[in-house]
């Protein structure tokens, strides 16, 4: 059994999958080690492997496939990517196809990839940076997949010439107003300085959410379909919502208001004389 380690980084694990195929190395005669779980165990390098199926060339599609599945993160990702990739060079391409086996946990990975990119965009919340001559803005944010180098370009097109900083436990990407750097590891200064703005208050926003929260069209599935629980930490308005949850369980969804708004007086609009 061949032990690889890519480092998690796709151009890499391209770079050893192409010798692997010139080799004509089966999918069963080779293993990628994760990142922080080294493989315990590991036989002898095999003999090449001297196929009857001739490889073919590589679909520009898929190779977009498995760069967005890569993103996917879960103990032996490259393992799956590597057997699709062998299948389809030896004439099998339905294996690109969500209704085979393995094109369809392909399709789920690309899906759930695409998904969370869709979270970051929605759920980072940037805090304004003061006293700094480097930095607008910083935000802590933690993904369930790799998405950051890519997804992130969305707030480079977005924010102008502000420079801003999203620090995560794996990676980074620093925008100078003009350029967007990517590290990964993410360096531990900068994951310091996310990391103290995570959790910063913004009472005008709290106030604004607390006010537009509608007990009475409350749908909590379908809420935390679209808001996941792990999310509410790293929001602003995060410690709100299991209050808000609570008082509409306890009453206010029947008159659908919040409390705040409930105990208004409001304003008397009386309806024009005819003339």
């Amino acid at each position: 059994m061949r032990v690889l380690c890519c480092e998690d980084d796709f151009e890499t694990w391209r770079g050893q999958a192409r010798g692997l195929l010139a080799e004509g190395l089966p999918p069963h005669a080779v293993v990628w080690e994760d990142e922080n779980r080294p493989q315990l165990f590991a036989a002898e390098e095999p003999a090449p492997y001297h196929g009857s199926g001739a490889v073919t060339r590589v679909p520009g599609e898929l190779i977009e496939q498995l760069r967005s599945a890569a993103q996917y993160r879960m103990p032996g990702r490259w393992n799956l990517l590597y057997r699709i990739l062998w299948r389809v060079t030896r004439g099998e391409r339905e294996a690109m196809l969500a209704g085979d086996c393995d094109g369809s946990e392909l399709h789920r990975r690309i899906k759930s990839v695409s998904r969370e990119a869709h979270h970051l965009h929605a759920f980072v919340r940037f805090q304004p940076v003061t006293n700094a001559a480097d930095l607008d803005y910083v935000a802590w944010y933690e993904p369930a997949h790799d998405i950051l180098a890519g997804a992130s370009l969305h707030f480079a097109e977005r924010l102008g010439r502000q420079r801003w900083l999203i620090a995560t436990p794996r990676d980074a990407v620093w925008y100078d107003g003009a350029h967007l750097e990517y590290r990964r590891p993410c360096p531990a200064a900068w994951q310091a300085r996310a990391q103290a703005s995570s959790g910063g208050e913004d009472r005008l926003w709290e106030t604004y959410y607390a006010s537009i929260f509608n007990p009475a069209r409350l749908n909590r599935q379908a809420m935390q379909g679209h808001m996941p629980m792990r999310f509410w930490k790293g929001l602003t308005e995060g410690k709100l919502i299991p209050v808000l949850l609570s008082q509409a369980r306890a009453g206010s969804q029947k008159d659908g208001q919040a409390q705040g708004v409930k105990g208004k007086s409001g304003k008397t609009i009386r309806p024009a004389k005819d003339s």
